[in-house]
């Protein structure tokens, strides 16, 4: 439970179908604040006491979970660590990955509960062969799967997704239905760990070595201009980087054994391949055979067609039907086909720009 709208009606959805809930809150790690004190997004003293609030009025127990370690650890420190590695995380999937689905799974079980359940928009289906799936939520605006890709058959065999099957508008409304103080709460933004939201501000006060000054250069190595710090800057942005050229110039790499900004024109942008490491498979099968599916490159892209070349058990390759401009590395790699989720990986650096 968070305090949030989406946990308090999956928990109230679980009482009226007759479950015996537990509510369980992480206190994460956060910076501390102007006034001495850290507060996650998640797990504000407000949230907390909405959580808490939310907990008496269904009459179910409610637990808080010092988390601030683990959290700090497996999540803060690898935001810090691919930034240093010249790349762009995705912290969400991390936190699901190491915090919801391991540090948290394994208190639930500690606890002889018979399942985990979340505010998440995704859904799990069981197959006639008694494997289970991880399937997009019914709210395209709200699906999670993207970060759920980490999911494994163990996971989902004991994790129910109460508001998976239910638009936003819906979940909203059953929150005023069942006189939940969430109701008209808005949903969190940003990073939960960053004080202000501003994760440059943040990397310049815990890791300002990875703020020294470089070359901009093109891809022929041609330096035509100075950055600020390679983690001022994002695959495919064009506006603030302080140089001329006889055409508009986009960042399209970065690399941190030089320190240098790679930049080029709209052309060079786009790429119509990408590796993926550390590739979880929902199935808990990895593929023996190239298939066809659809890949997510970013949490709210689109699905696109692709070619999958598994390359090991860890790794894929992913050929694009068409260039996309976007590819960054350190975000996930998710592949689908449909609304089902096969599983997920890291994008990889392009090898191109890792010289050394």
């Amino acid at each position: 439970m968070s305090g949030g709208v989406d946990s308090s009606v999956a928990a109230a959805l679980l009482v009226e179908q007759g479950y015996d809930v537990i509510g369980m809150m992480m206190r994460l790690w956060a910076e501390e604040s102007q006034d001495g004190k850290g507060h996650n997004r998640c797990c504000t003293p407000e949230q907390m006491n909405d959580a808490r609030r939310i907990a008496d009025k269904l009459k179910i127990p409610f637990y808080v979970l010092d988390t601030k370690d683990v959290f700090r650890d497996k999540i803060v420190s690898y935001f810090i660590d691919q930034h240093r590695q010249g790349v762009t995380p995705n912290p969400c999937i991390e936190c699901n990955r190491h915090i919801r689905f391991t540090y948290l799974f394994e208190n639930a079980m500690a606890l002889d509960a018979d399942y985990l359940a979340t505010g998440h928009y995704a859904q799990i289906q069981q197959t006639e062969s008694g494997a289970y799936q991880l399937e997009m939520g019914v709210d395209d605006a709200k699906d999670q799967s993207y970060v759920l890709c980490v999911l494994q058959q163990k996971h989902m065999a004991r994790t129910l997704f109460p508001i998976g099957r239910y638009p936003k508008t819906d979940v909203r409304e059953m929150a005023r239905k069942f006189g939940l103080p969430t109701a008209s709460k808005q949903d969190s933004q940003d990073l939960c760990f960053l004080g202000d939201g501003d994760y440059r501000r943040f990397l310049r006060d815990f890791a300002d070595d990875m703020m020294q000054s470089g070359p901009i250069v093109l891809k022929s190595g041609e330096v035509i201009g100075e950055h600020h710090g390679l983690a001022n800057y994002t695959i495919g942005q064009r506006k603030g980087l302080g140089v001329t050229y006889s055409e508009p110039l986009y960042v399209i790499a970065t690399n941190p054994y030089r320190n240098a900004l790679i930049v080029g024109t709209r052309l060079d942008l786009g790429d119509d391949r990408l590796i993926a490491k550390r590739m979880n498979w929902t199935s808990d099968n990895v593929p023996d055979q190239p298939f066809d599916a659809q890949v997510k490159i970013r949490y709210k892209a689109r699905p696109v067609p692709a070619h999958i070349t598994p390359l090991d058990e860890t790794r894929v390759h992913v050929q694009f039907a068409e260039p996309l401009r976007d590819i960054t590395p350190g975000q996930g790699a998710v592949i689908y086909d449909g609304r089902v989720c096969l599983g997920g990986g890291i994008i990889e650096r392009d090898s191109r720009f890792t010289d050394n």
